[in-house]
């Protein structure tokens, strides 16, 4: 399994929807029912999958399916 793959399947499951669903749209603004607790659950669950720490900063700026990838770009987790 690739990267993104890991990272879709993580949104997937935190938020309840197809792996289709996720695109440049997909943020805390569009996203019905993104709140700080799914927030803390997807960085939660990207730490566990991808063995890494995200600083403060990052974890509140995991507001977006793209800003994740980008984030992800800074631990040098390629996608």
């Amino acid at each position: 399994m690739t990267n993104l793959e890991k990272l879709n399947n993580i949104f997937a499951e935190v938020f309840n929807v197809e792996v289709s669903a996720l695109n440049a749209d997909f943020d805390n603004k569009s996203v019905e029912g993104w709140d700080s607790v799914h927030q803390l659950s997807l960085t939660s669950a990207v730490e566990d999958e991808f063995d890494i720490m995200l600083d403060g900063e990052d974890i509140l700026g995991f507001t977006s399916y793209e800003n994740a990838k980008e984030i992800l770009k800074k631990y040098e987790i390629s996608l």
